[in-house]
C-alpha cells in the first residue's frame, strides 16, 4: 500500500509519495506497485523478490523507492506483471526489470535484473503500448504490429508455436489487420484490432479466449461477439 507499514487497511491511505510530487499513472502486479510522477519519474513499492522494483536491490519496500531509469530518460507508460516491470519511455523504448526465468525482460537473456534493461525491439520500431502477463509480456509497435517476449508453454506469445522466446517475437494478427488496444491475462493474451474486433490467444480453459471453444490457440482467434458489434476497450484477468 506504500504508506510506509505492513498493516492491511479496509479503507484507502495514502501513499508516501516524494514531497511535493503527484502522480499521472499507476500499474499493480501482484504484490506490488508502481507510479508515474510529475516530474516522469518512476517509483515502486511493495515486495522485490527479483528486484521487480528496480531500485537496485531485492530488498521489499513499503514507501516508493526510485526506479533506476537511464540517465535522462523518463517513463511515458507502465506495466506489472507477476514478478517484472516494464515501462515505455519517452523516445519510444521499452525497459524490463524483475524476473526474466522465462526471457520476460526481453533483452535476450535469462537472468533477472534489479534495473531497467533495454526490450529488444527491431531495429527503427518504437513502443505504443504496453501489457504484462503473468510471465510474459507484450507490446503495440508504432506500425500497428504487437510483439510478444517471455513464457510461451500454452501459446501465449500468439506466434505459432509453444517456445518461450527471451526476445520480441511479431503476434501472427490476419493479414492487413493491426492493433489499436493491447490486455493480456495470467497466461493469454488479447487485442482490439483496427476494425473493432478483437482476437485472442494463449490459454483457453473456461473459454477465456472467446471463439466458443475450449481449445488452447498459438495464434490469435477472433472472439465472438455479437453481431454487427465492435470493441472500444479490453480487460483481462486471471
Amino acid at each position: 500500500l506504500g504508506d510506509g507499514t505492513n498493516t492491511n487497511s479496509n479503507t484507502p491511505v495514502a501513499v508516501s509519495l516524494p514531497a511535493g510530487r503527484t502522480a499521472t499513472a499507476l500499474e499493480l502486479g501482484s504484490l506490488h506497485s508502481c507510479a508515474i510522477l510529475d516530474d516522469a519519474s518512476t517509483y515502486c513499492w511493495g515486495a522485490n523478490n527479483y528486484g521487480k522494483l528496480g531500485d537496485g536491490t531485492t530488498t521489499s519496500s513499503n514507501t516508493p523507492v526510485a526506479v533506476g531509469l537511464p540517465a535522462g530518460r523518463t517513463a511515458t507508460a507502465l506495466a506489472l506483471g507477476l514478478e517484472h516491470s516494464c515501462a515505455i519511455l519517452d523516445d519510444g523504448s521499452a525497459m524490463c526489470w524483475g524476473k526474466n526465468y522465462n526471457g520476460q525482460l526481453g533483452d535476450g537473456t535469462t537472468f533477472d535484473s534489479r534495473t531497467p534493461v533495454a526490450v529488444s525491439l527491431p531495429v527503427g520500431r518504437t513502443a505504443t503500448a504496453l501489457a504484462l502477463g503473468g510471465d510474459h509480456s507484450c507490446a503495440i509497435l508504432d506500425d500497428g504490429s504487437i510483439m510478444c517476449w517471455g513464457y510461451n508453454w500454452i501459446g501465449q506469445l500468439g506466434y505459432g508455436t509453444n517456445f518461450d522466446s527471451w526476445t520480441p517475437v511479431a503476434v501472427n494478427l490476419p493479414a492487413g489487420r493491426t492493433a489499436t488496444a493491447l490486455a493480456l491475462g495470467f497466461e493469454h493474451s488479447c487485442a482490439i484490432l483496427d476494425d473493432g474486433s478483437i482476437m485472442c490467444w494463449g490459454y483457453n480453459l473456461y473459454g477465456r479466449l472467446g471463439d466458443g471453444t475450449n481449445t488452447n490457440s498459438n495464434i490469435p482467434v477472433a472472439v465472438s461477439l455479437p453481431a454487427g458489434r465492435t470493441a472500444t476497450a479490453l480487460a483481462l484477468g486471471g
